[in-house]
């Protein structure tokens, strides 16, 4: 690691749109920080894929992120952060956060009744991974889970925040009508972009913690910690963007999701990335 520089970018990949939410947590945080974002958009989405093969999908990212000579790596997918996180680290040797130790320590810290809700994708739900995280920091919280499968379509399609959301959401959130959690953890990096309509479906005491802004915060430390920062001096952070497909929808979304144009927005090959280990 002694040949990285403050002054190289932070590389922030997920499966399609939703990391964008953590690349605006990142922005809002560390404005002078470069950043290269890839989205799999020809591959998503990840949570209703098998473990071996997000893995895969991830090593390629990286290799991809590692080759445009960043600094560090942020696994802005909580299926790729619960699955394939431990082997990045083993295998790339520079600093590697991801979503589910972030998220869980700021649900711990801000659960009023020893209740953590969790909501996720299939793989995330079912990899226990928050649960084994939010009981490694204390034992005596109760944490209830729910897979979400049609949030990230509904997010990646731009669906508006109808009927149809609201309907969808309710069924899914029912298992917290009787036993409310203190903290409810949104654990996938879509789901920021319903955070208002599952506010209102969920009920204002409970806490929705952003697992993309606890990363932020997280990428924070470990930057200064190594003495990485990006020093605050001279112009915001320069930004590009990069995906395996270009969906219709992906850069008027992100754009808006982020206040800001894509102007460095490109597209990489599926067989290019697939040539990466």
């Amino acid at each position: 690691m002694s040949n990285l520089n403050s002054t190289q970018a932070i590389g922030v990949f997920d499966s399609g749109l939703g990391g964008i939410s953590v690349v605006r947590a990142l922005i809002d945080l560390l404005p002078h920080e470069h950043l290269i974002y890839f989205g799999d958009t020809a591959r998503v989405p990840y949570g209703s894929k098998s473990k071996e093969t997000v893995i895969r999908f991830a090593h390629q990212i990286s290799s991809f992120l590692l080759e445009k000579q960043v600094k560090m790596i942020v696994v802005a997918c909580n299926t790729a952060s619960s699955v394939a996180l431990e082997s990045l680290q083993q295998k790339f040797d520079i600093p590697i956060v991801g979503m589910i130790d972030p998220g869980s320590q700021a649900a711990v810290r801000t659960s009023h009744n020893q209740r953590i809700g969790v909501i996720g994708t299939d793989s995330t739900i079912r990899s226990g991974a928050y649960r084994s995280a939010i009981r490694a920091l204390n034992p005596d919280i109760q944490v209830m889970d729910q897979s979400c499968p049609l949030l990230v379509p509904l997010v990646e399609e731009d669906w508006p925040h109808d009927q149809v959301v609201q309907q969808v959401l309710q069924s899914y959130l029912k298992i917290f009508e009787n036993d409310k959690p203190g903290s409810l953890i949104l654990g996938c990096t879509h789901y920021p972009y319903l955070k208002s309509a599952i506010q209102e479906v969920i009920g204002n005491e409970v806490c929705l913690v952003d697992s993309g802004e606890a990363a932020a915060a997280e990428v924070q430390t470990v930057l200064a910690d190594r003495g990485l920062l990006n020093p605050e001096t001279g112009d915001p952070g320069r930004h590009k963007f990069f995906v395996s497909d270009f969906p219709q929808k992906f850069e008027e979304t992100a754009s808006r999701f982020l206040g800001l144009p894509l102007e460095n927005l490109f597209k990489v090959e599926l067989e290019v990335l697939e040539s990466y280990k």
